[in-house]
């Protein structure tokens, strides 16, 4: 019996500018998942993050894996623009070499916080608390009912996230930051 490959492809495309008020304004960009290995709980996922949550997983990677020697991630620049070109790509190429690294890592598969910031659509806050085990849903629950794609176009993650846990337990109550600490 012949064995498939195990595969696990990658992609960051489709930068997003969002403005947040007059002064303040930040990109995102969508993450594509598409594999057939039995580290993911989905085979296909879209998600979107921004340049932090990518420097916030980083970190989270670093602080578990201290043995590990991570890759970099592309330069944080403060004169950013979206309508540069060259720059949009360059970070694009910069955060998906950085992803595709750390999936080639055994040890870096095997992290939480990794599996909900590439398969789930929760706020850094939510991911941090599911990750420790203190929200009434799993890691395994929530890349599994998690709206991939359809949560991108919320504005407000905060309102994504309580009617989250309202789709996971068919609960209309919001649970605060407060009720599971």
């Amino acid at each position: 019996m012949q064995r498939v490959k195990e595969f696990v492809g990658i992609c960051v495309q489709d930068p997003r500018l969002h403005k947040d008020d007059h002064w303040h304004t930040h990109v995102d960009y969508e993450i594509c998942l598409h594999t057939n290995s039995m580290c993911f709980r989905k085979k296909t996922s879209c998600v979107r993050r921004r340049y932090s949550e990518f420097v916030w997983l980083r970190h989270c990677l670093a602080q578990n894996g201290l043995m590990i020697e991570l890759p970099k991630l592309p330069p944080w620049n403060p004169f950013f623009c979206l309508k540069n070109r060259q720059q949009v790509d360059q970070r694009m190429k910069g955060l998906q070499e950085f992803l595709e690294i750390v999936l080639q890592n055994p040890l870096l598969l095997s992290d939480s916080h990794l599996h909900l910031f590439l398969q789930s659509d929760l706020s850094i806050s939510r991911i941090e608390r599911c990750a420790l085990g203190k929200t009434r849903y799993t890691v395994a629950e929530a890349i599994q009912r998690s709206r991939c794609g359809y949560a991108a176009s919320l504005e407000d993650k905060t309102s994504f996230d309580s009617d989250y846990e309202r789709l996971v337990f068919g609960s209309h109550e919001h649970v605060s930051d407060s009720d599971v600490d």
